[in-house]
């Protein structure tokens, strides 16, 4: 069975077809085979590298045990893998004749060490931030994931003027670590939970969150020994190793069901654990419409008290979170600039969910008389990246925070023209609700604009009462468009959402390649997808 997902699709396909092709890899006559994908239905190759692997080991005389899966990420791949899983597991013993019960056991995959004061050594049980990584302890490079450098925020400021929502302005001191950057790269930061949440999730459980444990494979053959690093205490895991906010899948919640004394709550977690229609459509709206979080899961469902060593061994490893670096190392060489908005919504049960990275930086400033907070990060490289000729035309397309790459951009093209170099047409599109609230950055922008740096086109969407947003703007400038990508070898880039803005603009670029350019609907298309393989139509989009 083999799970691929999409990223670097054209890549993977490439190198599938070329070494399948020329039967470097032989054919596979006496092998069978099942394909599940891990995809996203908002980008435009949803699960290519699955379809193409399916049906390439087929042409080479592989047996197909059963139909190939499709996850969708956009809407809840756990629940797809566990809808194929239970067609699957039946199709696979009746073609190998193996005896189903039909049952599934549940086993833990950890056993629980508690470790009693004066068992640990002092410098064993790592507290604080200090706790995030055992590198932390000792900054040396190369840093990267594994291995994050705890960089100083100089400058956390607030962007919107106005308004209920908030956007941050972040700067990072990256001096002497040796890492480098270009614009359009990622930076990462490592995130701490909540502290209200992590003490609610052990009054839950009744836990002391100060008690020292280890979780041991019980499969001592395992590379994996342990789940996150240990020994540790309740509070450290929860507060820097668990994702305590995601919303819990399918499996976590068939694991509750053991630690439920209601038989109401056991049967009701149980059905949301299946793949039945009911049991579906239950999930969807206890869990994914109320933004049910592990903590709200067992404040509703009163009867459940699982173990907190159960709890950790069941939750995902708390992810770093990524932003567009909205800074040019030609004019910030030694800080990384991070441009995010504040997450902080109400849910339909009337809670405040908060997002857990956006949350503390808003709550870690720089005070004066105090030392500087700090923040593991690493830079994630980047494809998102600028013409190699300053003299190339570029059109960016960036409503929100998805303006934040092309800050650095506009910086890198103003630092070539005051060095003497030509510059190409750079033309920008950014939106935002309201001119005075979040038209984030304005004075730079308009100082780039006076300066002759950028065409500025600004949709405010709410300040009228017709909406406007870039995608109308960028609709009523088709003939410039078509002049930049289609007869002046020029650039074209978006950043933002990928579910509605990024589709839209792919449609009006497709829309100007036929109107102006005089292309067919497929000719418009395979133009696009050629100046994709080019790397001269980008996107960083997120869903």
């Amino acid at each position: 069975m083999l799970g691929v997902g999409v990223l670097h699709v054209q890549v993977l396909t490439r190198f599938i077809s070329k070494n399948l092709s020329r039967k470097l890899i032989s054919p596979f006559p006496k092998l069978k085979h099942m394909v599940f994908g891990l995809g996203n239905k908002t980008y435009e190759h949803y699960n290519a590298v699955a379809i193409y692997m399916d049906k390439r080991m087929e042409e080479l005389g592989a047996t197909r045990v059963y139909e190939c899966g499709l996850g969708d990420d956009d809407a809840n791949i756990e629940d797809d893998f566990i809808t194929w899983k239970d067609k699957f597991w039946p199709a696979v013993c009746e073609k190998f004749n193996i005896e189903s019960t039909g049952e599934e056991e549940l086993t833990r995959q950890f056993s629980l060490v508690t470790h009693p004061p004066g068992e640990i050594a002092p410098n064993d049980v790592f507290t604080g931030e200090i706790s995030r990584l055992h590198s932390l302890q000792n900054q040396r490079p190369p840093f990267d994931a594994k291995n994050p450098f705890l960089a100083q925020i100089t400058v956390n400021r607030e962007l919107h003027k106005g308004g209920d929502r908030s956007c941050l302005h972040v700067e990072l001191d990256i001096s002497g670590s040796k890492m480098r950057y270009e614009a359009g790269d990622h930076v990462a930061v490592y995130p701490i939970n909540d502290t209200d949440l992590v003490n609610r999730l052990g009054e839950l459980s009744g836990a002391d969150l100060d008690e020292v444990f280890s979780l041991i494979n019980t499969d001592q053959e395992s590379t994996k020994k342990h789940p996150f690093p240990c020994p540790t205490s309740y509070r450290t895991a929860l507060s820097h190793y668990l994702e305590i906010t995601a919303l819990p899948r399918t499996h976590i919640l068939r694991e509750l069901v053991e630690y439920c004394s209601n038989e109401e709550d056991k049967n009701k977690l149980l059905l949301m654990a299946t793949s039945s229609p009911e049991g579906k459509a239950l999930y969807q709206s206890f869990v994914v419409d109320a933004c049910r979080n592990i903590v709200h899961i067992l404040e509703d469902i009163k009867s459940c008290k699982p173990p907190l060593d159960h709890v950790c061994e069941l939750l995902p490893r708390l992810q770093p979170r990524y932003y567009s670096i909205s800074s040019s190392p030609k004019l910030h060489p030694e800080t990384v600039h991070v441009t995010a908005v504040v997450v902080k919504y109400k849910t339909a049960t009337g809670r405040i969910n908060k997002g857990v990275a956006t949350t503390w930086l808003a709550e870690h400033k720089p005070e004066e008389g105090k030392p500087l907070p700090r923040v593991p990060v690493y830079i994630r490289k980047s494809q998102f990246r600028l013409p190699l000729q300053s003299q190339t035309p570029i059109v960016m397309v960036g409503p929100g925070t998805g303006l934040a790459p092309f800050r650095g951009f506009l910086q890198e093209r103003s630092f070539a023209r005051k060095n003497g170099k030509d510059v190409g047409d750079t033309i920008l599109y950014f939106g935002c609700r309201h001119r005075d609230q979040d038209y984030i950055y304005q004075q730079e922008l308009e100082e780039f604009e006076k300066n002759g740096d950028v065409q500025l086109n600004v949709a405010f969407s709410r300040d009228q009462d017709k909406k406007i947003y870039v995608t109308h703007l960028l609709e009523n400038n088709l003939e410039q468009l078509w002049d930049i990508i289609g007869k002046r070898n020029g650039h074209f880039y978006i950043c933002g959402d990928a579910k509605n803005m990024a589709v839209d603009v792919r449609n009006i670029v497709i829309k100007a390649v036929k109107e102006v350019g005089g292309r067919s609907e497929a000719d418009a298309v395979q133009f696009l997808k050629k100046l994709e393989s080019m790397k001269k139509y980008s996107a960083d989009v997120w869903s």
